[in-house]
């Protein structure tokens, strides 16, 4: 864990993941918890979080002279193609039936961790570009999820084209701030604040942030745009 850090940023970080979790796995129908792709989530989720916990703390993150950096390699990359198989074999049995209303409500979750990276960002762990006082507009999505979850579903219809470009909008930001701490993060791809670089996560426990949450997030997004032109149920 990062030294001098206060323990309740941690903490927080902490609960936020599991938050996050917790909100995606209600997205999976109850009468579909016990399907092969819903079974395979059960195993890989818990798995992947405590592999990503252990590397974070074993310091194998905090090495940044390889390239692609390796929280990018095994830890962006696996997730990123765990998702893309998904959407390969279990679009039918498993995406089509998310639902909307879940996958929607999950993204109130990116205020807080806006707030986390602030934190970071006051103890010298990520530069100003990465929080909302900089170029990371990405709390707008999570102030705005509520608000849209109560728009989009209100007397018992599904406002697709609002959830579309919102979806969408909430999606760039995502890839806005993706991008801003990759290319700050200490390593020879770095081309952004040299002056405080992007270390944070590659430490325990915010390495969770680019292998779990970001993960979730943009799973949720891809799955929604996916199911929203499909007229798949909502509930």
């Amino acid at each position: 864990m990062i030294e001098h850090l206060p323990l309740y940023v941690s903490i927080v970080f902490i609960l936020t993941t599991l938050l996050t979790i917790w909100l995606f796995l209600r997205s999976i129908p109850s009468a579909n918890r016990n399907n092969l792709p819903s079974r395979i989530l059960s195993f890989v989720l818990p798995f992947w979080l405590l592999l990503q916990g252990v590397l974070g703390i074993d310091d194998f993150y905090r090495f940044s002279d390889s390239v692609p950096p390796r929280f990018v390699l095994f830890g962006v990359l696996p997730a990123l193609i765990f998702t893309t198989l998904y959407f390969i074999f279990f679009r039918a049995n498993f995406i089509d039936r998310l639902s909307l209303k879940a996958l929607t409500l999950v993204h109130v979750i990116r205020v807080v961790v806006e707030i986390v990276l602030l934190w970071l960002f006051q103890s010298g762990q990520v530069p100003q570009l990465m929080t909302f006082e900089g170029r990371n507009f990405d709390i707008l999505s999570g102030l705005t999820a509520p608000i849209i979850y109560f728009l989009a579903f209100r007397n018992g219809r599904v406002n697709r084209p609002l959830l579309v470009v919102w979806n969408i909008a909430a999606l760039g930001l995502l890839v806005n701030i993706v991008a801003i701490a990759i290319l700050s993060y200490k390593s020879p791809l770095q081309k952004l604040a040299f002056d405080q670089p992007n270390v944070a996560v590659t430490y325990f426990p915010f390495i969770w942030l680019p292998t779990i949450v970001v993960p979730l997030v943009l799973f949720c997004h891809l799955a929604a745009l996916w199911k929203l032109p499909k007229n798949t149920p909502s509930s």
